[in-house]
């Protein structure tokens, strides 16, 4: 007959307290296990994915998304151009099921894709050249009828005196201003013309306007007002606040949302472009400053003093193969010499699914610019003087405040002046002309800083 033990682990405590009875009585008082020594058990261990399981259960968040990285190149002139799709598809025709389409839906993608070219300042540098012709005599040897016969004979000859350039860029500073333009300002709203308005509003412009508004945009350039302002503005002494960065978006509509308006498009032949704009430095009197420069050394060749901006213009453009190839310079100079181009302008111009260019926007890179300050309550030291406006002009002008406007506004000029830059300048431009200097690097520091080798001398 086979009798089975009911309690196994019962009858082996006993057979224990039987054998050792001290034993016994010290493990009926021994504490239970910790809850670490309880997890330890190979009982209690739980497979990999039921804790993959609850932790998502308990609501763990998603690792950190990584932002769309748009493809795009170079050109020759440093200007960026892009072909890439997500930068053209409105998303229309996609599931709003993750966090990357959510983020190329409406012309996000070409949001961010601007915002993160703007950060890169555009290139601007000063170019002075000179050179002048030289006319020589040389003998030629000529044959004719098997005599051989020396003749004289002359040829001119350009030779250059000095080429070399400064780099302005380096002094731009803070971050860019999205400006645009207003709606009365002709501009390229996404047709092959320039129009006024917006929206429904849209008129093509007169050839009046386009003129004036091309005349303006030369003056503004030499003069160095920011591209917000309009040629109706009529420049005073008492009104620096238009160098603010204050209420730049003069268009009804927002840089994102002409950036949907472009990806709506359906357009074949389609550019959205962004242009870069150095401003804030009277870049006329600037240059008239120079040639002065250049003119005290003496020097009666031809002179050529001009300032040149690169790097300054983001363009996005269809993902099509035909809007690829044209961004090719020696396809397109193949489809000139078989004459196909002239085909594809016309398609361009005048087909409503051709061309369109939106050249509305961009960003606003300040050398200077007048910002308001804060007052602050010191005490008035001259209250007492008759001569008291005359001490508030003087203090203000020397720690570079200007004096309030009747509203009460009081502004500071932050950055290089274009009289600093010229005093640190002038010698070096004076000495680079009498040497001859012809150097393709744009120079970054006057000569007569010192250097940094120079600067850890002791007692240097």
């Amino acid at each position: 007959m086979l009798i089975i033990d009911a309690d196994p682990v019962k009858s082996k405590q006993d057979s224990v307290r039987d054998g050792n009875p001290s034993l016994a009585s010290s493990s009926l008082h021994q504490p239970p296990p910790s809850f670490e020594e309880s997890v330890a058990d190979h009982v209690l261990q739980f497979p990999q994915e039921d804790s993959l399981n609850s932790a998502q259960e308990i609501g763990e968040e998603p690792p950190v998304f990584a932002p769309y990285d748009a493809h795009f190149f170079t050109s020759r002139s440093g200007d960026i151009i892009s072909h890439d799709s997500h930068l053209n598809d409105d998303g229309t025709a996609l599931p709003v099921s993750d966090i990357l389409t959510f983020l190329i839906l409406a012309g996000e993608a070409l949001y961010r894709f601007l915002l993160s070219q703007a950060s890169t300042p555009p290139t601007v540098i000063l170019r002075c050249q000179g050179s002048h012709n030289e006319t020589h005599t040389r003998m030629v040897r000529s044959h004719h009828h098997g005599n051989t016969k020396m003749k004289t004979e002359q040829y001119t000859e350009r030779i250059t005196d000095f080429d070399f350039c400064i780099d302005i860029g380096q002094y731009i500073f803070g971050e860019p201003a999205h400006w645009s333009y207003a709606d009365s300002t002709p501009a390229y709203r996404g047709r092959m013309y320039q129009e006024v308005g917006i929206s429904e509003e849209k008129r093509k412009a007169d050839k009046s306007e386009r003129k004036a508004a091309k005349a303006w945009d030369t003056e503004r350039t030499r003069r160095g007002f920011p591209p917000w302002i309009g040629s109706d503005y009529a420049w005073r002494e008492d009104q620096p606040y238009v160098m603010q960065t204050n209420n730049v978006l003069r268009s009804s509509w927002t840089l994102r949302q002409w950036a949907d308006d472009y990806c709506a498009s359906r357009k074949y032949l389609k550019e959205f472009n962004y242009h870069k704009v150095a401003y804030g430095w009277n870049f006329e009197a600037m240059r008239v400053a120079v040639i002065s420069v250049v003119n005290s050394t003496h020097y009666r060749g031809d002179l050529s003093v001009q300032f040149e901006t690169s790097q300054n213009v983001v363009s996005v453009r269809s993902h099509n193969r035909l809007s690829r190839a044209l961004s090719n310079r020696w396809i397109k100079f193949l489809l000139f010499l078989t004459l196909i181009y002239p085909f594809i302008w016309l398609f361009k111009r005048f087909h409503s699914r051709g061309g369109g260019r939106w050249d509305v926007c961009g960003g606003a890179y300040a050398l200077k610019r007048v910002e308001q300050t804060v007052k602050q309550s010191v005490p008035d030291v001259h209250a007492e003087s008759p001569f008291r406006d005359v001490f508030e002009t003087a203090d203000a002008t020397a720690q570079g405040f200007s004096l309030p406007d009747p509203i009460g506004r009081r502004t500071k000029v932050v950055g290089m002046r274009e009289g600093e830059w010229f005093r640190q300048w002038e010698g070096t431009i004076r000495r680079a002309v009498q040497n001859r200097l012809q150097d393709r690097q744009p120079l970054m520091t006057p000569d007569d800083h010192p250097s940094h080798e120079a600067l850890v001398l002791d007692g240097y």
